[in-house]
């Protein structure tokens, strides 16, 4: 088979590394890519959301099979475009992705079809906002929510009135996120352990994929800005069998059933983002994608054929053979630039990384990465993660975080308690 991944981070480099253990993967192309992905793929110098050039490309180098990696192009509907050509891809229309594209839409989703989720209001103007911050319904602090895509970052918490009525400022009259904030969400503020619980669905049948822990805050001890994860273990310490088995039945099993019901068929990877509250689980979010770096943590357990398992979800055919992983732990480190989350600087030349990479047990994706003339370069935030899968959680941190000292690139960070955290906030 011919195989298109689409998306340039290391969630596509894990996807892409299992895809090429394949038999049935002949040939692997990724669009746009990066520096890790060219050294096993073909890289397609096409952005992501350029869809009708993506879609032509797959045509002209007959593509057997397409993997959406971000959530972006789902929500602008290239599974759309691609079947309507003909083309095998693995995603969720952009009918099914909007429960990620529109957070108004996915509360009120879940609001109608009573799936456990904070209490809010929807405002549609910066003045309905704050009379709602001001009319006494929400206790601070106060969550609001950007209605569209922000990158991860359409979320605040706030304190109290002022701080909250400065976000309402920032989203709808400074446009911050643009068209992302011409609507915005006010939710109560949940308290509990927040986690994430990754699916697959052919929108019938659904296959859970192991447990991950996510680590989203910049620094040591969660303290710092909220990133895109800056480390992920699996399986989860928090998740057990009873709380999965909730998960399943109050939250996935309704949440596949109820689109289905809607006429919004959703095939593909649905990540819940939870808090797990004294009341039980609720939702934060939907996410229409793989997590990342949760994926990388998934990928070093998984044993069985990835590519057969994708298509049998494009195929609507899921529950084909049950997915097989590993009983060993595994844990993912984000080797981040200086500045990330906010300002940082590209092109920095990457040390030790052949090296490290060349260890037994060490297994490297290539998150914000450029290969030039031989040589490796930051291009990106979130550069590398560094995983591994050894017999207990503790022999796998401590492989990581051995090795992670032989590479280096200026400005280089990254958290040193990814999986120590047994308690945090």
């Amino acid at each position: 088979m011919n195989i298109l991944i689409i998306g340039s981070g290391g969630r596509e480099h894990a996807l892409a590394w299992k895809i090429s253990q394949s038999p049935h993967c002949q040939k692997l192309y990724a669009a746009p890519g990066n520096g890790g992905l060219a050294q096993i793929a073909e890289l397609i110098p096409i952005e992501e959301t350029k869809i009708a050039e993506l879609a032509q490309v797959a045509e002209e180098k007959k593509i057997d099979l397409t993997i959406v990696g971000p959530e972006v192009p789902l929500a602008m509907g290239i599974v759309d475009e691609f079947e309507k050509r003909g083309l095998k891809i693995y995603g969720p229309n952009k009918k099914a992705a909007e429960i990620e594209k529109s957070k108004v839409f996915a509360k009120e989703f879940m609001k109608r079809h009573h799936i456990p989720t904070g209490r809010f209001q929807v405002a549609d103007n910066p003045d309905q906002a704050k009379k709602i911050l001001n009319s006494g319904e929400f206790d601070f602090p106060v969550v609001i929510k950007a209605d569209g895509l922000a990158a991860g970052k359409g979320v605040a918490v706030c304190a109290n009135v002022k701080r909250a009525e400065d976000t309402i400022n920032d989203m709808m009259i400074k446009k911050k996120f643009g068209p992302a904030g011409e609507r915005v969400i006010i939710e109560e503020f949940l308290k509990g352990r927040e986690v994430s619980f990754i699916v697959l669905t052919d929108g019938a049948r659904v296959q859970p994929l192991v447990t991950t822990m996510d680590h989203k805050a910049a620094y040591d001890g969660d303290k710092g800005p909220n990133t895109g994860g800056m480390g992920a273990i699996s399986p989860s310490p928090f998740i057990s069998e009873r709380l999965f088995s909730q998960i399943m039945d109050e939250i996935i099993f309704p949440t596949i059933t109820r689109m289905l019901e809607e006429g919004r068929r959703f095939k593909g990877t649905l990540y819940a983002g939870l808090m797990i509250t004294d009341e039980g689980p609720k939702v934060l979010e939907y996410n229409c994608r793989f997590g990342d770096p949760e994926t990388q943590a998934q990928m070093l357990r998984l044993e069985s054929d990835l590519v057969e398992i994708l298509m049998s979800v494009v195929e609507e055919d899921l529950l084909r053979e049950e997915i097989k992983w590993s009983a060993r732990p595994s844990g993912c480190v984000v080797l981040a630039s200086g500045g990330y989350p906010l300002k940082y600087e590209k092109g920095k030349l990457i040390a030790g990384l052949e090296e490290v990479a060349k260890v037994p047990g060490i297994v490297i994706f290539h998150a914000g990465t450029s290969y030039i003339d031989g040589h490796f370069y930051t291009n990106g935030g979130r550069v590398l993660n560094v995983c591994a899968s050894e017999l207990t959680l503790t022999q796998t941190m401590k492989k990581i975080y051995e090795y992670i000292p032989q590479i280096y690139f200026e400005g280089m960070f990254y958290r040193k308690d990814i999986g120590a955290l047994k308690e945090g906030k």
